[in-house]
């Protein structure tokens, strides 16, 4: 109850945030509002869904299905938003971003610990949330150079051509639970500094850290309207693909919702952008270092309980590196599991019940295929968190292609073992396998290395680099069974996305030239 006490002082410290919760009395849990038009409200739903901390299984908030017409009301704000706030210079808005990152920065505790309390992960992992995302807030910052367009002078007599990126107008954002700071900070950011208006749609399994961050937009400078947030499940998504005035759509989840976002989204003309799932390999050369090698498999694969897009679930040991497999089984041994603001916890719980469940039913599935267990977290117990959705390191060796723990995600600390002779053997594996979101390899040698990257069929390499989520000056890079849609997230591709070319070409004749008296005076840029 610790971290919920922190919340309820926070609301009372922080209005907007958390004026986002609510308490009725010391029975019922706070409610989280909508952000419609600058505003929290408190929604009109008869219909809730309780948020759980995954620790405890108490209930922290209750998050409203929001009505029709709560949502139409959040459109409509977004919608009266847009001339004004399109029309806005492009260096105020570089200036909201400014007070923005710097807002979330000195707010950086207070983030984690809701995440922590919402979805978790331990503290240090979601500061680590909060800081990716606040990175490609930082990068938003360059929006006077992203935006640039381009320029062919003289390409007639007295004629000029030129480009320049504009916004689309309404755009919607749908989370997930895993990264409830650093995935919206992906969106609206981004999509507000090109000059859009937006609707979110946080997870509704861990809603709070997005309320804190537009809560602290608009104290940014943000305008009302600009940002907004609702709240739901599948009436939500569908609300959001269907309605007229959303041009774009950004979502990051479960393959099964990415596919149908994408279809119907895209069947209603809308710009869509969805990073799904993921089966992500780390292959284990013989000359890779060792002992580094073991820890970033070891971190990869169990950090924030294995519930990332891009943790490596399948280490892939070419030749003698399987020798190593002792040593790894050892230090996985070795991470603490506990809830997620206790002192030296590694990894957190799982999310709900329903997850804990599908991976140990996943892990079973592999046993009964074939597949040997060389660490079992399932049956963990942490003492004073008896109630929470605790799995521990679980290693599985002897997996094969065919089998049920290999072809799913499993989004567990779950890490599956499969033994090759040559590197050849693990690229053709990984090229077979649907999804293309990220892998690595561990290698000492260079040519090695480039032959990998040359040959592997996946988005995101990492070379002694587990988890090769790019800076945002570049874009997150899924592909094929990972990704679908237009242009990817955040950094150059995701100004494009979030903007459409308008070209000019214009003609001024040089005989109509006038002369004025000149201004000495220093022009100033607004």
């Amino acid at each position: 109850m610790g971290l919920l006490m922190i919340m309820l002082r926070l609301t009372a410290r922080v209005p907007g945030v958390l004026g986002a919760l609510r308490a009725y009395s010391t029975h019922v849990a706070p409610t989280t509002k909508m952000f419609i038009n600058g505003q929290f409200v408190e929604s009109r739903a008869t219909e809730w869904i309780d948020v759980h901390n995954p620790a405890t299984n108490e209930v922290v908030t209750c998050v409203p299905k929001c009505t029709q017409d709560e949502m139409q009301s959040a459109v409509d704000a977004a919608i009266t938003a847009f001339p004004k706030w399109s029309e806005t210079s492009i260096m105020t808005r570089q200036q909201v971003m400014f007070r923005f990152q710097h807002i979330i920065k000195e707010n950086m505790s207070e983030l984690a610990k809701c995440i922590t309390l919402e979805q978790g992960k331990t503290l240090v992992d979601a500061e680590g949330d909060v800081t990716r995302g606040l990175q490609v807030v930082e990068h938003a910052c360059n929006i006077t150079s992203l935006q640039l367009g381009e320029t062919l002078p003289s390409i007639a007599k007295d004629m000029d051509t030129y480009t320049m990126r504009v916004p689309l107008g309404v755009c919607a954002g749908i989370t997930p639970f895993n990264f409830p700071a650093m995935i919206p900070l992906w969106m609206f950011p981004v999509a507000a500094v090109c000059g859009n208006t937006y609707v979110m749609k946080p997870s509704e399994r861990d809603p709070g850290a997005c309320m804190m961050l537009v809560e602290m937009a608009k104290e940014a400078g943000l305008p009302d309207g600009v940002v907004n947030v609702i709240h739901g499940q599948h009436d939500a998504v569908n609300f959001i693909c269907d309605n007229p005035a959303i041009k774009a759509i950004s979502f990051v989840g479960s393959d099964q919702a990415g596919i149908y976002i994408h279809e119907r989204g895209s069947r209603n003309g809308k710009r869509v952008q969805a990073n799904m799932g993921a089966k992500n390999h780390g292959v284990i050369m013989p000359d890779a270092n060792k002992e580094n090698t073991l820890n970033q498999l070891c971190g990869a694969a169990f950090g924030a309980a294995g519930q990332r897009c891009m943790a490596l679930s399948t280490a892939v040991f070419v030749g003698d590196s399987q020798e190593w497999i002792p040593d790894l089984i050892e230090r996985a041994k070795k991470l603490k599991v506990n809830a997620g603001d206790q002192p030296g916890a590694d990894l957190g719980p799982l999310i709900s019940p329903v997850a804990k469940d599908r991976v140990c039913d996943l892990v079973q599935s592999g046993i009964e295929e074939g597949a040997t267990v060389l660490l079992d977290g399932r049956d963990i117990k942490v003492p004073g968190y008896e109630k929470g959705n605790f799995v521990g390191p679980t290693l599985l060796s002897d997996v094969k292609p065919n089998m049920k723990c290999y072809k799913e995600e499993i989004f567990g600390p779950v890490l599956l073992i499969i033994t090759v002779n040559t590197m050849d053997e693990a690229i053709d594996l990984i090229n077979k396998n649907m999804y293309g979101n990220g892998t690595a390899i561990f290698t000492t040698n260079g040519a090695t290395a480039r032959q990998y990257t040359e040959r592997i069929d996946v988005g995101q390499i990492g070379i002694n680099v587990p988890i090769p989520v790019p800076l945002p000056m570049f874009s997150f890079t899924g592909s094929r069974g990972s990704f679908r849609g237009d242009t990817n997230f955040y950094g150059k591709q995701g100004i494009q996305f979030y903007t459409q070319l308008k070209t000019v070409t214009q003609l001024w004749k040089a005989e109509d030239v006038t002369h004025t008296r000149a201004a000495v005076a220093m022009p100033v840029m607004k």
